[in-house]
């Protein structure tokens, strides 16, 4: 049904543990592409501590698409099962070195990756931070839903403001402004959804609590705290009903939402015409 891509305009306000969350959560077949260009896989060494020696997905990809191999069939050689899920991700590259070599491939990419929309999976890719080189932008641009993950303090507002005006230009000349949107982290610190919708001129579309124990368990691969006496007498886990991952499958909600709206009024539209 989508292609989702999160992205930031600076600091760390948790694209990828974002990203990790909503992929895991997600209530259909999803696959989760790490196309940071900063170089090291998160996943691999946070979530999965240092498990796996993550293959060389990138470079394999950008190698298929220079000799015009097929991307899908490659998608499908280097993506990985993440333990303990039916979700599969892409490693990132090993070095920022290598971002280099991947100007080339993102934007076939970005139509590979929306074409497994006809065998029923979605795609969440966390495309790192914006301006770096070798960003993602044509992943970015063709996403269904792109979304600035952002913190709610003055100096997170501030960076992402002259982004947002960037972003706006770039999905304005492609007739796609519907497909741009905020997601907050920590909402309410201080400001809240409608402080920022204001300053940035873009909807916000979810929020994710800020709940650092819990986010740990993404980020870091650190055990899941012990249920509280209160969950455990009602047959709760802790994980499942942490604040993160209540708030995750809201966002899901949300994005689900949005995507399926701005899908329909498109039929609408292109029905009208003709």
């Amino acid at each position: 049904m989508s292609l989702v891509v999160l992205t930031s305009a600076s600091g760390s306000p948790g694209v990828t543990t974002t990203a990790l969350a909503l992929a895991l959560t997600w209530r259909r077949p999803c696959l989760l592409v790490e196309a940071d260009p900063t170089g090291g896989s998160a996943i691999a060494a946070g979530y999965l501590r240092g498990s796996i020696v993550p293959p060389e997905a990138m470079i394999e990809l950008a190698l298929a698409q220079q000799d015009g191999r097929n991307l899908l069939d490659t998608l499908a050689q280097v993506s990985l099962e993440l333990p303990g899920s039916v979700i599969r991700f892409v490693p990132g590259t090993r070095s920022h070195e290598q971002a280099r070599s991947l100007v080339g491939l993102w934007e076939p990419l970005a139509a590979a990756l929306r074409s497994l929309e006809d065998t029923g999976q979605d795609v969440v890719v966390d495309a790192g931070r914006l301006g770096l080189f070798g960003s993602p932008e044509p992943l970015i641009e063709a996403a269904d839903l792109a979304l600035l993950v952002i913190r709610t303090d003055l100096v997170a507002l501030s960076a992402a403001r002259s982004w947002t005006e960037t972003l706006r230009e770039r999905f304005d000349s492609a007739g796609a402004r519907s497909s741009l949107g905020v997601l907050l982290v920590s909402e309410g610190e201080p400001f809240g959804p409608r402080e920022v919708s204001r300053v940035l001129s873009l909807p916000v579309m979810a929020t994710v609590a800020w709940d650092p124990e819990h986010a740990a368990v993404l980020s870091h691969g650190a055990q899941p705290p012990r249920p509280r006496p209160w969950q455990r007498l009602a047959g709760r886990s802790g994980w499942e009903d942490s604040p993160l991952l209540r708030s995750i499958r809201a966002a899901d909600s949300a994005i689900t939402g949005t995507i399926r709206a701005a899908r329909a009024r498109l039929d609408a539209a292109q029905g009208g015409r003709r």
